[in-house]
């Protein structure tokens, strides 16, 4: 699948990785697209072999998300989950979180990253379109030439691709916060609920003027209706100076469309886009005119990041393989002598299940578990569409298929078999056997881990808290009614 893995400690060590490999090694922090393209073989080296991987996701201080000089900074390893979390992004770049909040599911809003979500740069890619509405920024770095700074709408050259030469990595997205005159949302259409394609999607932002009514700017940007996110111009021109009357939106609505240039595929014709750009253009100034644009938020969204703060490194639970917990103090003296360049030594082990476990290397987490006997993790789609391999790696729940075997190396792991004590089984299993939720059986290990973290945030959860918990888990056999009846269940014979 990949020629190599590094995993540095330090963004210095990347960036001399990045400019000695070039073309031939992939960044990862994510990797829930990566993966996928690795094993399909879209991403080669120059030479047509496999790329090798340099896993930013050791490097402290790049998951922060904080406020300086006029802007919001997001690190390389930000996540979308971290955005949903964030009260600055949620208070101040209202856009970025609901759209963060619609991305794929909880597994994967765990290791998704804003960063990599702007990489791969495809337009259905949700958090590009709020980031292009915000004025975002974005930087990128090389060991040779050092930092440098565009906007977004700069950096995004084209379908899947960007202003990134072979030794950078970006480094940064910063975006203005919205002022008190300013208000925005992001709506999303998919053909589903969760874990679903953008069909088309929209994020507008505007600045009223002190009277609150007459619009100084608008900004308007839509996604999966070109080969790249673009901007509605015409109608934000058209907008500034007028009010948001119904007239006068539905005109606005009518000159988004300008903008869109959309194909036929097998989630929609382009003649359907089109409309549903006007459509959704009218539905999100009127929410914004009417000041209903957080109408359905949730003040405690369903993570399944347990007792962490969702930031990857999680600080404290690197181990070494004798068990021992290891500080980051020990793995930067451990790493000193081995010029600085991997995190982990290769013959590091993992704690799976809480016993020191070698896991095969060259291969997703969930192919190496299954190979080192952990067969309750299921393979049933391959490219986090089903969460029938759901896995905890230090303590957040993520999907194992998205996931290089080496980054559990000094890690925890938690897989099914690792939740119950003994022949006692945990509260989830024994109520899902209780409710009749079991079914065929493949997919619910992936129920009854995300269902064991949920209940670590929700001890006593409500059955739409447990509707969340589960939108990355598909039953092939049946409905969802005696699956949430188990999980609700739990939580009660639990107070």
């Amino acid at each position: 699948m990949y020629r190599f893995y590094h995993s540095p400690l330090a963004l210095e060590d990347a960036l001399q990785l990045k400019a000695q490999h070039g073309e031939g090694a992939r960044m990862i922090a994510g990797g829930t697209d990566l993966l996928i393209e690795l094993d399909r073989g879209v991403r080669s080296a120059p030479d047509g072999g496999a790329v090798g991987i340099i896993d930013i996701t050791r490097i402290p201080g790049l998951a922060e998300i904080w406020e300086a000089d006029g802007w919001i900074h997001l690190g390389a390893l930000v996540t979308h989950n971290q955005c949903v979390a964030s009260p600055l992004i949620v208070e101040r770049a209202f856009p970025l979180a609901r759209a963060c909040w619609e991305v794929g599911a909880p597994q994967i809003r765990n290791r998704a990253t804003i960063a990599g979500n702007v990489i791969t740069a495809s337009p259905a890619n949700d958090s590009i379109t709020p980031l292009m509405a915000l004025d975002a920024t974005v930087t990128v770095a090389s060991a040779a030439r050092g930092e440098r700074t565009l906007p977004i709408d700069a950096f995004l050259t084209g379908f899947r691709r960007v202003d990134l030469t072979a030794d950078e990595i970006l480094t940064r997205i910063s975006l203005r916060p919205l002022a008190q005159s300013e208000r925005g949302n992001f709506i999303k259409l998919g053909l589903r609920r969760a874990q679903a394609i953008t069909v088309n999607n929209i994020a507008a932002v505007i600045t009223f003027a002190e009277d609150r009514q007459t619009v100084k700017r608008a900004r308007i940007s839509l996604g999966a209706v070109a080969p790249r996110v673009v901007r509605a111009t015409a109608a934000e021109s058209y907008l500034a100076g007028k009010t948001l009357t119904e007239e006068i939106m539905v005109e606005a609505a009518r000159l988004s469309m300008e903008a869109a240039s959309p194909i036929d595929d097998i989630r929609a014709s382009a003649d359907y886009r089109r409309a549903m750009v006007q459509t959704l253009t009218a539905r999100i100034l009127r929410q914004i005119g009417e000041g209903r644009e957080r109408e359905g938020w949730l003040a405690h969204p369903v993570l399944l990041w347990g007792e962490t703060d969702g930031k990857w490194p999680v600080e404290g639970r690197q181990q070494t393989a004798d068990g021992r917990r290891q500080t980051r103090d020990d793995r930067a003296t451990e790493d000193s002598g081995r010029n600085s360049q991997f995190a982990i030594r290769p013959s590091q082990l993992a704690i799976v299940n809480g016993i020191p476990t070698h896991l095969p290397p060259g291969m997703t987490l969930l192919d190496s578990l299954r190979e080192a006997g952990f067969v309750g993790v299921k393979e049933g789609c391959a490219e986090g569409e089903c969460g029938a391999c759901t896995v905890f790696l230090d303590g957040m729940a993520v999907m194992a298929c998205l996931v290089p075997a080496e980054r559990a190396a000094g890690s925890e792991v938690i897989t099914v078999e690792g939740l119950g004590e003994g022949a006692r089984l945990h509260p989830v299993q024994s109520a899902l056997a209780a409710s009749g939720g079991v079914q065929c059986g493949y997919c619910t290990p992936g129920f009854v881990m995300s269902a064991a973290k949920l209940l670590e945030e929700r001890p006593q959860p409500t059955r739409g808290e447990a509707q969340e918990a589960i939108t990355g888990n598909l039953c092939r056999c049946t409905g969802y009614r005696k699956i949430l009846d188990a999980v609700v269940m739990a939580g009660e014979q639990r107070k």
